[in-house]
Parts: structure tokens; sequence; C-alpha cells
């Protein structure tokens, strides 16, 4: 078979790498060599050809002219980005030679490997470089910073990451989008509920701080106080068992609990809820019916309330619903918080934890990045990043960046440019794009394994994440085969899974055939939770130290600032990847906060204002959007704006570094701010 990077000119498949539910199936139009067009590819099965203006546009973004070329240097101080070029010889030889005088003068958790998923692909996020930490002993990262706290709540409550098959809610009657902007983060189920609303009469319901996009194409939108969703949803189970809308037969055989639960959710009355969410009791009553009488009904339960102090119990609480009501039975009914566990692949051969010999190495919150480089004993005496820029994307950033400037923090960073973290680097890395590598793609909401193949040279002289660990590894003088094995040979060994008997049967070789193969995948007769059932009401929870029945717990009130804030994301970037292209900066034009109509006339502020956000953290300057999108007392901005002109526009100044009830998840959202209008404005 001919390598697409063979072909100067031709059509070839690829798959979206952004940290995206629906990992689109892509066509790219080469020429030249060179990408001149990325399309969706209209033959796979879930995004049929749609795609979003982020990687429709990403060929301005892998052919950017800032693109890095190759290794840098610093020659300048931290923070301002004054670099010299070097090679990848010297790059390697100084990272490693570094490297060694930490082992011997602090050991080697004085290194903390820092990565996410800014490129999806398995071997780019969780491959080459896990092997390598674990060789190396570095300091152990938990990457909890997006959707650990969900996923532990949803764990306790069904056993794993299984959920409807999104194809199938093409059947579904009415959708609840709870807490995600599915326009912007979920596009094609978004379209799928479109497309049964228009063949099946199906009805959307939006459930949101904030009057987004999504909201604005629903049926009915909710808009609730932050932090109070375990509260709505407690309130539903209360309805939906006073009017006895519950299938009885489905809880006798498929949960455990359904009896404490009915008793303990007699205290969640409508009234009571009202309260606590600033949802009117009729809209309460009429939601619960809505639910309780039609079907199928079907769930997507969003990120979005899970970055509270009490996300996990959200998740926890929400994914009881459809339950009570026997939707999971019903093709198109039931419930998606994610769906990875029916594709996951053999992490132990990938990761290779063995080789990890100090099974008490410490492991260090990502959320608590800040603190860590400021704080932490023994110190962390050097910083690897790649997959992401915490500069801006970590919470409580002013602490993150004092952090960065330490003189005696050796910082490394592997990316395409040189982002706001890389300014603080020691040694920058160029790192190629998805399109440039050899890897597979698990998506966490559809249910198919995709294959990307290289498509055109290296950009210049960047390296993939997995040669780059190949490099460290021989300049660290390691020997075992672990470093030397093939990307092939890497995907084959995480494709043999026998604990996931729904890819048994895919192979490299399959996938190099046919792009893109899809799960054999069935919703479970028996759970993955200490019963084997749907537990309604957890032991394991309680062993735990939670409430074993789901149960609404208030956001920590650290301040006496009057509003709460939400710092969610925009639509043309992916957290602060595009951030830094002009055309997406074009399309988003600038950053607003979003306030009520009743608090502006209170702070004297109109829409277009320049207004100051500010809290113990940090503050930003930004332009005020009045109306009715959002409650009193909260503030929404969108979007993660770096701070590249000097203009205090970057959010997560703002953000605490608390972490949240369960999987030690971040608490983006339930911090609190004061408003005011600027003397000049």
């Amino acid at each position: 078979m001919a390598s697409f990077v063979d072909n100067p000119n031709g059509i070839y498949p690829s798959v979206c790498s952004l940290d995206c539910p629906d990992q689109c199936g892509l066509l790219l139009h080469k020429k030249n060599g060179k990408i001149i067009k990325v399309e969706g590819d209209p033959n796979h099965p879930v995004t049929k050809g749609f795609i979003c203006n982020k990687v429709r546009n990403m060929t301005e973004r892998i052919y950017d002219e800032k693109r890095l070329k190759y290794p840098l240097k610093r020659i300048g101080a931290k923070g301002e980005g004054e670099f010299a070029r070097i090679s990848w010889e010297e790059a390697i030889n100084t990272i490693t030679a570094r490297w060694k005088e930490l082992q011997q003068s602090d050991g080697p958790e004085s290194i903390l490997p820092y990565s996410f998923y800014g490129n999806m692909g398995n071997l780019s996020a969780e491959g080459m470089d896990r092997r390598f930490f674990n060789r190396l002993g570095a300091s152990q990262l938990d990457r909890s910073i997006c959707n650990s706290a969900g996923s532990v709540g949803y764990q306790y409550t069904m056993g794993g990451s299984y959920g409807t098959d999104p194809e199938e809610t093409i059947h579904t009657k009415l959708f609840i989008f709870w807490g995600i902007n599915a326009v912007s983060t979920n596009m094609h189920q978004a379209t799928l509920a479109q497309q049964a609303r228009k063949e099946n009469s199906a009805k959307i319901i939006v459930i949101d701080v904030h009057k987004n996009k999504t909201a604005r194409l629903a049926d009915w939108f909710i808009p609730i106080l932050p932090g109070t969703d375990t509260a709505l949803a407690l309130g539903l189970m209360h309805v939906l068992f006073a009017e006895n809308m519950v299938d009885s037969s489905f809880l006798e055989q498929f949960t455990v609990g359904h009896a404490e639960l009915r008793e303990h959710i007699v205290q969640y009355d409508p009234a009571t809820v009202s309260g606590i969410t600033g949802i009117p009791v009729e809209d309460i009553v009429r939601l619960a019916k809505m639910y309780g009488e039609t079907s199928p009904a079907f769930i997507r339960i969003g990120n979005g309330p899970q970055h509270h102090d009490n996300g996990g119990m959200f998740v926890r609480a929400v994914s009881c619903l459809p339950a009570l009501t026997g939707q999971w039975k019903v093709k198109g009914g039931g419930a998606i918080k994610g769906n990875s566990a029916y594709l996951a692949h053999n992490t132990a051969h990938l990761q290779r934890p063995d080789l990890l010999k100090n099974k008490k190495t410490r492991v260090i919150n990502m959320n608590l990045l800040g603190e860590a480089l400021l704080t932490l004993v023994p110190a962390v005496k050097s910083l690897y990043v790649y997959g992401t820029n915490p500069a801006v994307v970590a919470p409580a950033a002013n602490k993150v960046q004092r952090g960065l400037k330490r003189e005696d923090l050796f910082t490394v960073v592997h990316d395409l440019f040189l982002t706001d973290t890389a300014k603080y680097a020691d040694i920058v890395l160029p790192a190629t794009s998805s399109f440039e590598n050899t890897d597979f793609f698990t998506s966490y909401w559809h249910h198919y394994i995709q294959l990307q193949q290289p498509v055109i040279e290296p950009f210049e002289e960047a390296k993939s994440n997995v040669e780059v660990f190949r490099l460290l590894a021989k300049g660290m003088g390691f020997t075992e085969t672990a470093f030397e094995e093939t990307e092939e040979e890497l995907i084959d060994q995480s494709l043999t899974n026998p604990l996931n008997p729904y890819i048994e049967e895919i192979t490299f070789k399959d996938l190099a055939k046919h792009q893109y193969i899809k799960a054999k995948a069935k919703f479970p007769d028996s759970f993955p939770t200490p019963s084997g059932k749907i537990e309604l009401f957890s032991e394991k929870m309680e062993q735990d130290g939670y409430p074993p029945l789901p149960t609404y717990v208030p956001l920590i009130n650290d301040s006496d600032h009057p509003f709460q804030f939400i710092a969610a994301p925009n639509h043309n970037f992916l957290n602060s990847t595009f951030a830094n292209q002009a055309k997406h900066v074009g399309l988003e034009k600038e950053p607003e906060v979003v306030l009520n109509h009743y608090d502006a006339e209170k702070l004297g502020v109109k829409s277009g204002e320049q207004v100051r956000i500010w809290n113990e953290r940090g503050e930003c300057i930004l332009k005020a959007s009045v109306g009715d999108s959002v409650l009193p007392g909260v503030a929404v901005t969108q979007g993660l704006w770096g701070e590249e002109t000097g203009a205090k526009q970057l959010v997560n100044t703002l953000t605490p570094d608390r972490i949240a009830d369960m999987g030690g998840g971040a608490t983006f959202f339930s911090g609190r701010v004061s408003v005011e209008k600027l003397p000049n404005a």
C-alpha cells in the first residue's frame, strides 16, 4: 500500500484530532505535497461530512507562519519569549543532561510531565510518553482537568462509561441537553436532535446557566442557577415517583436502592427545588411530566455542571433518571455522559505502568499546578509540557505563571506554536500536527475507532511525541525494547484488550483498510458495579465517604463577591487552541462578559461598555453584553483568550483551583467575582 505522503496530489482519509466527542471523519485535499482543503467525509456513519469551523480552517493552522520550525533555547528572561535556534541534538542533550543531574541531586520525582489531549491520538497523548516517564520514575500527573468528577459520579451509578449509541438518537422524541452547549462542542448530537425534530416531531430542551447557541435552537430553554443542577435532578425524581411515572419492572430487574431513593427524594419537593435552582415550580413539574410521559427520552449530560464543587454528585444524580423511567431499554432513550468504555483499548500495553519501579511515586493533580510549582516539598525542579497550554488553560492562572517564572525550574515545551506557556520555557521543541503522524483515535461519544496515517511530511524539523520520547529514552540510556516499538506495533498491542470484547476483532491492518470500524457494542444487561446493577443506592459511595444516595450539596461560598462566575467555552476556539489564529479571533471578535440587565442597571453598565471583573485571584477587563441570557447574580464569559496584546482578558486568572467532590476534578465554575464599570468606559 503506497504511503499517502509519497503522493503529492490526491484526496486522503483522515480524522479530526481535536478534543471533541464528535471525532469527525475527514478528507484531506492535497496538491503539490501540501494540504489545500479539509472537508468532512460524507461516508462517515455519524459525522456524515459535516465539520465545524475549527477543523475546516485547519490548513491555516498547520501552515501558519508562526508555527515552530526548529528547536529553541531561551536567551531572554522567562515570559519574554526571546529564543535562539538550536539543533535537535543540542536540545535532547540539554534536556537529558539536566534530568540526569536532577536524578542525582533531587531524585526523579523532581521532574513532572504536564500534558493533556490537545491531540486526541492515543499514541500522542498516552503512549511512548507514559512509558518514558514511568521508566524515568518522574512524578505522576493526575490528568483530571476535564471530565473526571463526572466520570466518577457516573461510574458510581452505572459502573463505567456506557451510554446510548448516538446513532440511535435519531429515534428520540425528547432531547434534554443538560449543561452542554452542543452546537459548539458536540455539533453532531445537535444535528441528530434537529433531524429527529424534523422527522419525529421531537422536542429539544436545554438546561443551562446561559442562553447559548444550543439554548437558542431549543423548543424550551430552562435557565438554572449555577451549581444547583443536582437539586433539579432530585426534584424531577420527586415528581416522577409522586406521579407514578416510574418503570417499576425495570427498577426491580436492573437497579438496587429504588425503595431507599423513593423515600429519600421526598425532601426535594418542587417548591424546595425552585428556591434552590431559580426555576419556577410549574416548570419543574412540567419538565418532569414531559420526561416521564415521553418515550424515547434522551439526556445528553454535559461537562459544564461537573466543573463545580459538587460536579461529581450532579452526574451521579442525573444518571439515575433513565433508570427510573426505564429509558435504558428503549431505542433512542437513555443518556450519554460518555461512551469510552465501548472502545477501551489496552492501556497497560500502551502505557507500560510496569516500567515504574517505585509504586509509591507521588501523584500531582494537574489542577493544582500553580500550588505545586510554588509550594510543593520536595520541589518540582523540571516541567515537561505537551498537548496543553497550562499558562492559559489551568485554573488560578496568576499562580501558575508565578510558578513558571521560577529561575530554578527547568521547563521544556513541545508544541506547534510558541504558546503562552512556551514563553516561560528553557527549551522549546517543534511538534508535528496529527496529519503528519500515525495514530489511532477512540471517540468518547460515538462507537468508532479511527486510524490516522501521515498525509504530509513533517513540517520543517517538527517531530511527533512518539519520536521525541524515543530520542529522550536513548539520551537517558534506556535500553528497554518498549522504546523501540513502531507505531503499528503500538496500535496492534493496544487493540488487543481481553477486557473489552467489543473491539476484539479490530487490528491495525483492518483500520488501514477501512479507516474507521465500529465496536460491536450493545448496552449491557449486567453492569460493572459491585451489585451488577444500576446503583441508585451505592454502598461503594458510602464506603468512600459520600452519601450513598444522590444528595444536593451547595457550592462552597468562597467569598463575598456577588456574582457566580462561569468561564465557558466559545464557538471558534477549543480551550486555547485557535486563540492565536487571526481567522478564529475574527470570528469571535472580542471577549465579553454576559450580565443580566437587572445587575447591569444596578452597576450603571450598558452593553458594549468595558467593565472590570475581579476577585482575590486576579482581574480581567472585558466588554459587557447585557440582556436576559443569564439569571441575576451570574456572570458568564466564553473562550480562553491569551494575553499576547497585554490586555487583561485571561479569565482563568479568576477561576479557583479547589478540587471537586470526586475524581480530583476542576472547579472552574465555582468561583465568585465582583464587577464594576470602568471609570472611563
